[in-house]
């Protein structure tokens, strides 16, 4: 059972839900999203008016509660809108705020060394036959911000059917795809047999690519476990440690280069530590072969910056931070480029290693993941 009321002056509407909970929305804000014909697509949703076209002293003089429907009638337009309340009620922003630096959605699950026996893994085939397996696959990565993938074809290009999944290749000076493994005077030191500290990728593109995936197709070096670290745990625990600190790195711009090749001078300058204007956690750039001289921190504070970023180093270097895993010819994984960071141990030169990998982009997976839930939510 819902009820509504009024503010005296019509700005503002009170809605019960069935718990007896008042929830309050702003009559401008209703009006902008009035889902009726005249202000909504009803093909694609897009707004067929800008805020200008609604008058600006726009306020509501009737409010009547049918069942899960709500009419009202603004004015000074005289216009009568139908809304869901349930579906009102999922949009509701009189809440409480969340304030503290660094918190992270509700969807993020955080993790340590803990998650390495449930790393998030899933066979290839079945959830390209499988609508369900895929959704929850996806549903996954989006959580922990990885995934794996096994029984794959061990042909030249099978990555892009992880990419065919849920987006579309990003294209690099690296190209569609580039190759992983030892070379004689490589441009770039992820082709050696060196061990790799945890990072993000290509922290000097601005943006930055969002997704990555890497794909197996030999292994018979000893070593090059694959490791991947939650970098929001990470920041995190250095905020746990020193709020100073972690606020340091976030106020603070790093600036990031790549100039390995003739005719490619890759630059940005961003936080290593990336926030939302709210505070929300929303993204780390750590790297520190494209590291760049850091200008951008006053004389007085960069001492203390160093020491935040030694410190934040070391946690992403801490073993109980990390999840290691080994791919095997036909299988690959997925990171979330903006938060998890990963690795590779180093392998000797006996024997071959060879991955593939290229970029894609976070909107296409997110994108497909909610358009998945709602279609298949919906049938079941």
């Amino acid at each position: 059972m819902f009820a509504a009321d009024l503010s005296p002056d019509g700005h503002v509407l009170i809605l019960t839900d069935a718990g007896q909970n008042p929830v309050r929305f702003h009559a401008i804000w209703l009006r902008d999203n009035a889902r009726d014909a005249q202000t909504r697509a009803p093909g694609n949703g897009q707004r067929l008016i800008t805020l200008a076209d609604i008058p600006r002293d726009t306020y509501i003089n009737s409010a009547q509660v049918e069942g899960a429907m709500l009419t009202l009638v603004f004015q000074p337009e005289n216009k009568a809108v139908a809304f869901d309340i349930h579906a009102l009620l999922a949009q509701r922003y009189d809440t409480e705020k969340r304030c503290e630096p660094g918190w992270t959605a509700p969807q993020v699950v955080l993790w340590d060394a803990g998650l390495m026996g449930s790393v998030p893994v899933a066979s290839l085939p079945r959830i390209q036959a499988d609508a369900g397996a895929k959704r929850d696959w996806l549903a996954q990565v989006a959580r922990y911000g990885f995934g794996k993938l096994t029984d794959g074809p061990v042909s030249d290009g099978a990555l892009f059917n992880v990419v065919d999944l849920f987006g579309y290749v990003r294209e690099t000076n690296y190209g569609r795809k580039f190759e992983v493994r030892t070379e004689v005077n490589p441009t770039n030191l992820a082709y050696t047999g060196l061990g790799l500290q945890a990072h993000t990728d290509n922290p000097y593109r601005d943006p930055v690519p969002t997704v990555q995936v890497l794909y197996c197709l030999e292994s018979s070096a000893a070593g090059g476990e694959n490791m991947v670290v939650d970098g929001f745990a990470c920041a995190l625990r250095l905020r746990n440690e020193s709020s100073e600190g972690f606020a340091l790195l976030a106020k603070y711009c790093a600036r990031f280069e790549y100039a390995g090749e003739a005719g490619v001078r890759l630059q940005s300058r961003r936080p290593m530590i990336e926030m939302a204007p709210d505070g929300e956690l929303i993204g780390v750039r750590f790297n520190n072969r494209s590291a760049a001289a850091i200008t951008d921190v006053p004389f007085e504070d960069m001492e203390a910056y160093y020491a935040a970023y030694r410190r934040f180093a070391e946690i992403i270097d801490d073993t109980a931070m990390e999840v290691t895993f080994r791919l095997n010819p036909g299988e690959s994984f997925v990171v979330d480029n903006t938060r998890v960071l990963h690795a590779r141990k180093g392998y000797s030169g006996a024997g071959t290693r060879w991955l593939q990998g290229c970029y894609a982009d976070k909107d296409g997976l997110n994108s497909t993941l909610a358009a998945m839930q709602t279609t298949l939510e919906a049938a079941e």
